[in-house]
Order: C-alpha cells, then sequence, then structure tokens
C-alpha cells in the first residue's frame, strides 16, 4: 500500500545522503498520507545504500505498524507527534549534520543575520529546552516532539520549518519529503554561515526587520513573486 509514497521516502532518505548531511545510519525522513492518515517511515539502522522502497515502513498516528517487516526509525514517536500537531506538514526530515548540530549542542537558536537565511526562516532558528531527567527516562522519543510543539507555541511551523533539539541536533519539515529535505540542506548551510559570521563579528547584529520580511515575504505568502507561476 501507498507505493508512491513509499518512493518518495525512499528518495529523500537517500538525499541525506547525496547531500552529505548523514554518515552511516544517522538521520530519517519521513512522509504523510494525510487522507489515510499513514506515516512512511526509514527503518531503524539501516545504511541509506542498502534502503529500498520495500524496506520503508507504514505505521498509523498512534504508532502501530501497518506494513513492513522492518522496525521502524527510533526517532518515529517524535516524527509522529510533529504530524499530530502541525497539520499542513507533509514531511519530517531529522539529521546530525555537522554545523546544526554544533549549535544544537551549544543550546543556542541560529540567528538570522542575512538574507541567505531569512528566504527560507522568517526569524533565528529557535533552539528547544533541555528535556528533563523525567523526560529521557521515560518516552524520551516522544519527549523529544513534545519539546518541540512547546517551542513553537508562538511561532508558526510553516514560517520557520525547522528546529534545533538542544543537545541533539535539528528536525526540519515541510509541506512534502522532498521539502523537508530541502529545509534541512538549507538549515546546515545557514548554520555554517553565522557560524562563519560570529567568528569574523561575534557582535554582528541580525538582519533588520525590513529586509527579513523583503526576502522572506517575496518567496512565501499570498503577495509572493520569487520564481514563475
Amino acid at each position: 500500500m501507498l507505493e508512491d509514497l513509499k518512493k518518495q521516502v525512499c528518495q529523500a532518505n537517500h538525499e541525506l545522503k547525496e547531500h552529505n548531511l548523514v554518515i552511516y545510519s544517522w538521520g530519517n525522513v519521513s512522509g504523510i498520507d494525510r487522507q489515510q492518515g499513514i506515516i512512511a517511515i526509514k527503518p531503524s539502522g539501516i545504511a541509506y545504500d542498502d534502503l529500498t522502497p520495500g524496506k520503508i515502513v507504514l505505521v498509523d498516528l498512534d504508532g502501530k505498524k501497518v506494513e513492513g517487516e522492518l522496525k521502524p526509525s527510533s526517532d518515529t514517536p517524535t516524527h509522529l507527534e510533529l504530524y499530530r500537531q502541525f497539520k499542513d506538514i507533509g514531511g519530517v526530515c531529522h539529521t546530525h549534520s555537522t554545523y546544526a548540530t554544533i549549535w544544537a549542542q551549544s543550546c543556542r537558536g541560529i540567528p538570522c543575520f542575512g538574507t541567505t537565511h531569512a528566504d527560507y526562516f522568517y526569524g533565528p532558528v529557535p533552539v528547544t529546552s533541555e528535556l528533563t531527567k523525567e523526560q529521557i527516562e521515560s518516552n524520551y522519543e516522544l519527549n523529544t516532539g513534545k519539546v518541540i510543539i512547546e517551542r513553537f507555541a508562538q511561532l508558526d511551523p510553516l514560517q520557520v520549518p525547522a528546529v534545533l533539539v538542544a543537545n541533539h541536533g535539528p528536525f526540519a519539515w515541510g509541506a512534502s519529503t522532498s521539502q523537508a529535505v530541502e529545509n534541512a540542506v538549507v538549515l546546515e548551510q545557514t548554520a555554517k554561515m553565522a557560524l562563519g559570521t560570529i567568528r569574523i563579528n561575534p557582535d554582528q547584529p541580525a538582519i533588520s526587520k525590513v529586509l527579513l520580511d523583503k526576502h522572506f515575504l517575496r518567496k512565501h505568502g499570498k503577495n509572493a513573486y520569487y520564481g514563475q507561476k
């Protein structure tokens, strides 16, 4: 079932390796069929070179396996929580990409210093709170999703389609699996550029609001004019 979705999720996972966002089996992409309430996700611990559409696992929104011989990713409860709470997303991507993870391990959000960042993220990429001892020891992956949701209480996940989980790494999402991967690729590049910026000028201020608005809104929203119709 959902053969096209499994193919899309498999391809999106391969793109993580193609874009040098993962090594070994460090990361995962999932996609959702909203009509059926079914998520397709990478199986746990499988190397990308060995991944085929037939190995993609299907689970429902409660985490019950619907199809597949392998165990789904250990991060599945995090993905599920994002799908349950962010109703308009169609794909989720998790990596341990180097520069985004550096910021996550530093427990710092990524400031928006320039227009490259502003084209994709409407302001800083936020970092979550650190998980408590109780959250880590009980339902760790689900609680990872919950601290992401808590961090977005006052944020629009479609305007800032990524987050840094403190001490852990980045998650990104989008309307589709391919868009989730694209946002993860851009996140890594902006994380690298932001680190370079503060090395040159530790006191560099964030981009101005007017320039942030211009670059984000010309690509997103009802008055966007970037690209072809």
